[in-house]
């Protein structure tokens, strides 16, 4: 098992399994390829592919090490979304040290490239309301945010690894939707909420926007990085920047979407919410996608340029309404 010589952590979950189906299409069997996953993970997924499941966890540094062992490429897909406060001490402890682990255990078995999972999150805002890029500042604001704050740390991460030696590659997904009906693993709690306001169920929407890509494009942006990308570097993976009324909007135009008017929510309101679910998330121990920190980020205008990722990595990005019917057929 440990000749494999491609591993994936995170491969269980919705974009790591996506990287893993791109993976076995691409490489057409020339490599077995090993997939961490933790004991409690359902590994169903993986029956009959050709791929090696090795029960480790991210926080645990030996057993990463020894998982590594004999690796060639890793793709560090693991992670932790939340943007409840009552999960910044996860989000620390997953996104950075968990990445910390990943690079030693890297370091320690001379692995060729390692590529990272990281998010437009972790990618400063531009000040003047243009796209941000790559080069970006990383603002104030953000650190205030556990979720950005903890991938940005995770970059840092990664960027130490490379001033050890370590080859790594930083790929920084917008909000990632779409479904692939071939990956019974491609679910996602944004794919979600899309499907209630097609269905007219959630006639919301909040003042701001950001950028959104198919989880498709995310995986093949994966592989395009380990083949293309240059080391040190990230990649921000956008298709589409938009308000959430134009994503609004867009829905609506859908074949059978009950979507019909749909309203702004108040900053006041939209904070009350927030707050609301910040209360149901404490005392239901349980993450909540509403949160005052997401509230907040969903009040922005954000916006992202995905030119290095078109130009250095050669990415060409499938439309919004394919990826958005995925969700509803």
């Amino acid at each position: 098992m440990l000749n494999s010589s491609i591993v994936i952590t995170g491969a269980t979950g919705y974009i790591g399994s996506q990287v893993v189906l791109a993976l076995l299409s691409s490489l057409s069997g020339e490599c077995r390829l090993r997939v961490i996953a933790r004991n409690s993970s359902d590994c169903s997924f993986f029956e009959g592919l050709p791929v090696d499941i090795l029960r480790a966890d991210i926080l645990d540094p030996l057993a990463l090490i020894e998982a590594f062992r004999g690796a060639e490429t890793v793709f560090h897909c693991a992670g932790l979304i939340s943007y409840t406060r009552k999960s910044r001490n996860a989000l620390y402890e997953t996104n950075v040290i968990g990445t910390r682990n990943v690079v030693n255990a890297a370091l320690y078995n001379n692995v060729r490239r390692l590529v990272m999972t990281s998010s437009i999150a972790a990618v400063g805002a531009s000040e003047d309301g243009s796209p941000a890029s790559e080069t970006s500042t990383f603002q104030e604001w953000q650190r205030r945010n556990g979720y950005m704050e903890a991938k940005h740390l995770a970059e840092l991460e990664g960027l130490r690894g490379v001033a050890e030696g370590l080859d790594v590659v930083l790929v920084n997904p917008g909000v990632v939707i779409g479904i692939d009906r071939k990956n019974p693993l491609s679910v996602s709690s944004s794919n979600e909420v899309l499907s209630l306001i097609y269905q007219g169920k959630l006639p919301f929407f909040f003042s701001g926007g950001t950028g959104f890509v198919d989880v498709r494009d995310v995986a093949d942006a994966h592989l395009a990085a380990w083949k293309k990308g240059s080391s040190g570097e990230r990649y921000v993976v956008v298709g589409s920047n938009l308000t959430f009324r134009e994503l609004v909007a867009r829905i609506g135009t859908l074949s059978g979407s009950s979507n019909g008017r749909s309203f702004l929510v108040p900053n006041g309101i939209g904070l009350l919410a927030g707050f609301g679910g910040e209360i149901w998330s404490m005392l239901s121990n349980s993450p909540s996608f509403v949160s005052l920190e997401s509230i907040r980020i969903a009040s922005r205008h954000l916006a992202y340029s995905n030119t290095r990722s078109k130009q250095e990595l050669g990415l060409c990005y499938r439309e919004l309404a394919e990826t958005l019917n995925t969700i509803i057929t």
